[in-house]
């Protein structure tokens, strides 16, 4: 077998050039994390205590598409559920409710093989490569290990496998033998991509993959980023809090509050002319290069617990413009001009 790795053999699979095809689609997905009543608090029930289990509204009927080569940057605060939306898009975590999509087929009901070849196909790029891997292992194992395991490459080609992909990522191929904790943030940051790419995926999920570097790193990898597109027609769900970063990288940017989208639309726009209170908020705080002073005010409170979610709209007991309707009624997420979806009872009453 060829141990050769650009993106124009046969041996890196690379997905056919972007197009309007839906890639993944998240169908009204909802995640939600139960915590039991432990022993004690049972025993105190029995005395006449009223102990629930605590449940954690992560993610509240999210629908998702992702076409094949787009780039979505999805942003919010933290805790409101990008990485637990971005975790079910990879197929890490299970879903509470609603259905995950590969290629329009239905992931739960596909066969165990086809299952097996999706898991590959969408890969996650985790925000501490360094707490993402065994310290104990290294590089050549690090990057090596799945696609020998997956039977990608034989065991015999894994050296030169690796290397490839090392200097794919701008990484000298001599560092093989090296461990994590010899190398910098930016260098484990292409490591991980590296790792992603072993495997040869379609679609990579990247959770805050540039917030842990120093500025100056965080542009170089996302140059990165940009080329492997460019060169492997990928496809990227960015997550970031990050909008500087999400405006430089992406077609389109989802906002999400509280375990749920309020706004989607083209990068340009989200930018030029927010919709949503909160979008609206969110840009208003982030820093600028303009002259013009600015007075910074920022959101008031604090995000709710996704234990005891507000009604109606989450954002409501935040937003300056909030009215009745908005503590009692959940807005839809609906399309209000070609491309751009919003959810707020605002744009009912315009």
């Amino acid at each position: 077998m060829n141990a050769s790795f650009t993106p124009q053999d046969n041996f890196f699979r690379a997905a056919t050039p972007a197009d309007d095809t839906c890639l993944l689609e998240l169908d009204g997905v909802s995640k939600r994390f139960v915590k039991s009543v432990d022993f004690a608090a049972k025993a105190a029930n029995f005395f006449g205590a009223r102990n629930r289990p605590e449940v954690v509204h992560a993610v509240d009927n999210v629908t998702l598409k992702i076409a094949r080569g787009e780039v979505v940057g999805l942003v919010g605060e933290s805790g409101c559920g990008k990485s637990t939306l971005g975790r079910m898009a990879a197929g890490l975590h299970t879903l509470s409710e609603g259905r995950r999509l590969w290629k329009n087929n239905d992931v739960a009901l596909i066969s165990s093989a086809e299952k097996r070849r999706t898991q590959l196909s969408a890969q996650m790029i985790f925000q501490d490569p360094y707490a993402s891997v065994n310290p104990r292992m290294r590089v050549q194992d690090i990057i090596g290990e799945a696609p020998v395991v997956h039977g990608i490459v034989p065991s015999s080609a894994q050296k030169n496998y690796v290397e490839e992909l090392l200097v794919l990522v701008g990484m000298d191929p001599t560092v093989l033998r090296r461990f994590p904790h010899q190398f910098s943030g930016g260098q484990r940051a292409r490591i991980g991509i590296a790792r992603a790419l072993a495997v040869r995926p379609e679609f990579l999920i990247c959770d805050e993959s540039v917030a842990a570097l120093d500025v100056s790193i965080q542009a170089q990898v996302l140059n990165l980023f940009i080329r492997l597109r460019q060169e492997l027609n990928l496809t990227y769900l960015f997550i970031s809090h990050d909008l500087g970063v999400v405006r430089h990288i992406s077609d389109r940017v989802v906002i999400m509050y509280l375990g749920r989208v309020v706004e989607s639309a083209r990068s340009e726009d989200i930018f030029a002319s927010p919709n949503h209170p909160y979008t609206q908020a969110l840009l208003a705080e982030a820093p600028t290069m303009d002259v013009v002073k600015r007075h910074y005010i920022p959101i008031k409170g604090e995000i709710p617990s996704p234990l005891n979610p507000p009604p109606g709209c989450h954002f409501h007991p935040r937003c300056p413009q909030a009215f009745k309707r908005c503590m009692d009624e959940k807005p839809a997420l609906w399309e209000i001009a070609p491309g751009r979806m919003s959810a707020c009872h605002l744009n009912d009453v315009q």
